[in-house]
């Protein structure tokens, strides 16, 4: 298992995707934080870019991060 996690990060940190199992479909995975990464996302998922993406965040702290302001509400979740 640890190999396989080095290969993901690697293939992250180049820029590629990855897939990941959720609870009922898999799901298509990239650094967030990379331009070129996000755009190979949008061409496999053939879809446009004005539509909106899922962004997963370990914690507020990191949610803090790359969001301006985080409602209440979404703290308290």
């Amino acid at each position: 298992m640890q190999q396989e996690i080095k290969n993901c990060l690697e293939v992250l940190l180049n820029g590629g995707l990855i897939l990941y199992p959720t609870d009922t479909v898999w799901g298509i995975g990239c650094d967030a934080t990379n331009p070129e990464a996000i755009k190979k996302v949008y061409q496999l998922k053939q879809r446009e870019d004005n539509k909106a993406l899922i962004c997963l965040a370990a914690d507020d702290r990191m949610l803090k991060k790359y969001v301006k302001e985080v409602p209440q509400v979404a703290l308290d979740i």
